[in-house]
């Protein structure tokens, strides 16, 4: 939609919706995002855009400002590249330096470091990029809002589809790394709440080493099919990689010919660019024309939590940290994100409230939660922890 066009569509919305009388507000937000030394992922397409996140950001303050500049409020985020030993007091730093909405894209443990050191400093996080379970359990912190969907929730969104394909036998492939193990985890819960069996499971051991050369490829082609072998009749194979070291070369290396999904296959995303649903492609114009490239992950992730914060202070009109985080967690909140329905937050651990879409490389094969998985408070509660089963007190 032209730039015009779209600011008269927001100023009639904005007259028909109830917002918060204008006022002059200036939001200041940062991306505070860790760059890691990884070997290279194991094909070219994967490699990360230099401005990964970074690009989300300016496209959210665009649209920010599109509704913004008719109430009086201005939006400014600053984005910033660091290490993991840099992380914490960066975090300090930008709270200190009046911005005290920090969108993180970072592992679990620096997210975690990072919410810490920005509540220290009484403000808010924001995290775009971590699924670790224990950051909405156990570790939950009450000033950290998860953008990014838990391990839990992408695992129930693979089992839902299985098992309304009538796939209940799975066979489990997990990496030997921890993280990889937490997501076998997830699984190994999805697989009884939905009522599937783990007919096997196997650990591909992550020997290090290079993965993109011929060496490495014929290696692990020559692998995976004997490692393959003798297992249990089954309906389908689940990769549980979230260190990216072998799922992708599952497919076409099986012994059994069998679908893949999870980590490989058909994956679990909150975006990708070639979904065009519910608006979607709209999205992909603007953010395409402003970087040059396709939307990532992390772009969106950062999009959406930059508009979570615009949101907040549309309807509230002020920038209050306490203010601006019990809107968000209250019933009030909701912020429509070109996937279907609306999103709102879960109350008890922080957790956006999404449709997971399940990519296979090429297009949106389908979303879940599928049809006729029901809850009594939302269909997408049936993804992740519900609120009697979550370990998180920070929220009470």
């Amino acid at each position: 939609m032209p730039a015009p066009l779209r600011s008269l569509w927001v100023a009639i919305a904005l007259a028909f919706t109830g917002v918060a009388s204008a006022q002059a507000v200036e939001v200041k937000a940062a991306v505070l995002r860790v760059d890691y030394q990884k070997i290279l992922p194991i094909s070219r397409f994967d490699l990360r855009p230099f401005d990964l996140g970074f690009a989300g950001a300016a496209l959210a303050d665009e649209d920010n400002s599109t509704t913004g500049r008719f109430l009086g409020h201005t939006y400014e985020t600053q984005t910033f590249a660091v290490t993991a030993d840099e992380a914490e007091a960066k975090a300090r730093e930008l709270v200190a330096g009046g911005m005290p909405y920090v969108v993180v894209v970072a592992n679990g443990a620096d997210t975690l470091k990072v919410a810490d050191a920005v509540a220290e400093a009484g403000g808010i996080t924001l995290n775009a990029a971590a699924h670790d379970n224990a950051l909405r359990g156990t570790e939950c912190r009450a000033n950290l809002l998860h953008i990014a969907p838990s391990n839990d929730m992408n695992a129930d969104a693979v089992a839902q589809f299985a098992m309304w394909k009538k796939w209940p036998r799975w066979v489990l492939i997990q990496g030997s790394n921890p993280a990889d193990q937490e997501l076998g985890q997830s699984y190994e819960r999805a697989a009884k709440k939905f009522g599937a069996k783990i007919v096997d499971t196997r650990t591909f051991e992550d020997t290090g080493g290079t993965r993109r050369t011929d060496s490495g490829h014929v290696l692990v082609q020559r692998q995976l099919p004997t490692f393959m072998q003798g297992l249990s009749r089954h309906d389908v194979v689940i990769a549980a990689d979230n260190t990216d070291y072998f799922a992708a070369y599952l497919p076409y290396h099986l012994w059994d010919p069998r679908p893949v999904m999870g980590s490989a296959g058909l994956r679990p995303v909150t975006f990708h660019a070639a979904h065009e649903a519910w608006g979607a492609t709209q999205y992909h114009t603007r953010f395409e024309a402003l970087t040059g490239r396709y939307v990532h992950e992390e772009d969106y992730n950062v999009w959406l939590a930059l508009r979570v914060l615009g949101e907040a202070v549309t309807r509230t009109g002020g920038n209050d940290v306490q203010t601006i985080r019990d809107y968000i967690l209250s019933d009030k909140f909701e912020l429509a994100a070109f996937k279907g329905q609306k999103v709102t937050f879960r109350d008890w651990d922080g957790q956006m409230r999404q449709p997971i879409l399940l990519f296979d490389d090429h297009i949106t094969v389908s979303v879940s939660p599928q049809d006729g998985f029901l809850h009594q408070t939302s269909p997408l509660d049936t993804l992740g922890l519900d609120r009697a089963e979550s370990p998180c007190h920070a929220f009470n």
